[in-house]
């Protein structure tokens, strides 16, 4: 049974590697596939590293489903158009999708073999697929071989977008999870639209829904017939964001210790470990359900911090630090300072000996802070006082 449940949670991440690795042109890097501006190229097998973007020009159509896309690209689950674009509203199709679930059952090299890339498909639309998809024919012959169509399916219908009610069943019958669903077939859906979800299907979207795979609207409807976008499908995968381990990153929780300073950030773990991380320069922040700059990070913040090829990419503040509301007048030295776009102060960060402690404590700086003293002094390490309220610095006396 735990080798059954390793298999399925290295499925899934495969299906989110594939599925939403850049859309066409990415899930098939190596194929003759080429979509908005994907290079082509022959399908040989060879492994061509996959450049990870978790920085999209396009952010503002993203809105709701933008956590769920960067929480994604930040375990290197996609990696957007070479456009620089992630085009969140595009529709997937079904040989994507059938791609996809080849490949992430370990079945590609299977797949690209002679063997199957001979095969002489039964579809009644066999020679579009060898004529417009060449590249696909041994995919679908060994998605039949493994049962990913149902037995009345006379086409493929490559080119058709893949509908929620057939994303549902695809991914769970790359799971191998058909039995359990069959055994759920007489469930009675409780969606207002379940009439339109044939009697063979309802037992994968009961599994769908059950494992947390997918889900209904709102407005208590399923909407099978509805294609499913990218950004969709990012929900889709990050609902079962458990189930997917961290193959070329980790995740890393605790409370920020001080501010950003030379591009890094330190995280005091639950076990009292300090880890100090070096931020990617597209690092994503997320601070009170908002995109944040790194500048917004506080001492004593909570995080979720997700790491790719060994720099942070994604910060999710769990839980902000309890801000100051009172009148401040510190001294103390100088831990960290940072600067805005513009050159001027935007952060220092103060450590304060009690005892055996050493404490440290971020204020934001106001546009209009007075400094006084030899500013060639406001340096790390030197003794400072600042005085403000709100946690933001009115005036620096530098000693």
């Amino acid at each position: 049974m735990k080798k059954q449940a390793v298999w399925k949670k290295t499925v899934i991440s495969s299906l989110a590697v594939m599925m939403l690795a850049g859309g066409a042109s990415s899930a098939f890097a190596n194929g003759k596939h080429n979509d908005d501006g994907g290079k082509k190229g022959d399908d040989r097998g060879e492994k061509k590293e996959v450049k990870v973007n978790w920085k999209f020009k396009d952010e503002d159509d993203m809105k709701w489903a933008m956590e769920y896309i960067m929480r994604l690209a930040s375990k290197g689950v996609f990696t957007g158009y070479e456009d620089g674009s992630f085009k969140p509203n595009q529709k997937i199709s079904r040989i994507e999708t059938l791609v996809s679930a080849v490949r992430l059952m370990g079945l590609r090299d299977q797949a690209e073999s002679t063997a199957e890339m001979s095969t002489k498909l039964n579809f009644k639309d066999a020679d579009l697929i060898k004529k417009k998809y060449p590249w696909a024919v041994g995919y679908v012959a060994v998605a039949v071989e493994n049962d990913l169509f149902n037995e009345n399916d006379f086409e493929v219908k490559p080119q058709e977008n893949a509908t929620r009610l057939w994303a549902a069943t695809i991914l769970v019958k790359a799971l191998k999870l058909e039995d359990e669903a069959k055994a759920l077939n007489n469930t009675q859906l409780d969606f207002k639209d379940a009439k339109n979800i044939p009697a063979g299907s309802v037992g994968y979207v009961a599994l769908a829904i059950k494992k947390g795979i997918i889900t209904g609207y709102n407005d208590n409807t399923f909407r099978p017939n509805q294609p499913v976008s990218r950004a969709e499908l990012a929900a889709l995968l990050d609902r079962t964001d458990s189930e997917i381990p961290d193959n070329d990153g980790q995740a890393i929780t605790g409370k920020l210790k001080a501010a950003a300073s030379n591009g890094q950030i330190t995280i005091t773990q639950s076990s009292g470990t300090d880890v100090t991380l070096a931020l990617d320069p597209s690092v994503f922040i997320f601070r009170e359900d908002k995109k944040a700059a790194v500048s917004a990070l506080k001492a004593g913040d909570e995080l979720l911090v997700r790491t790719y090829q060994n720099k942070v990419v994604f910060i999710e503040v769990t839980k902000a630090a309890v801000d100051q509301s009172t009148v401040f007048d510190v001294t103390g030295k100088i831990n960290t300072i940072t600067y805005n776009a513009n050159g001027k102060l935007s952060t220092i960060s103060i450590s304060k000996q009690d005892g055996n402690q050493t404490t440290v404590t971020i204020y934001n700086v106001a546009d209009n802070a007075l400094i006084a003293g030899d500013r060639n002094n406001l340096v790390t390490g030197h003794d400072v006082r600042i005085q403000g309220k709100d946690g933001v610095i009115a005036g620096i006396t530098i000693l």
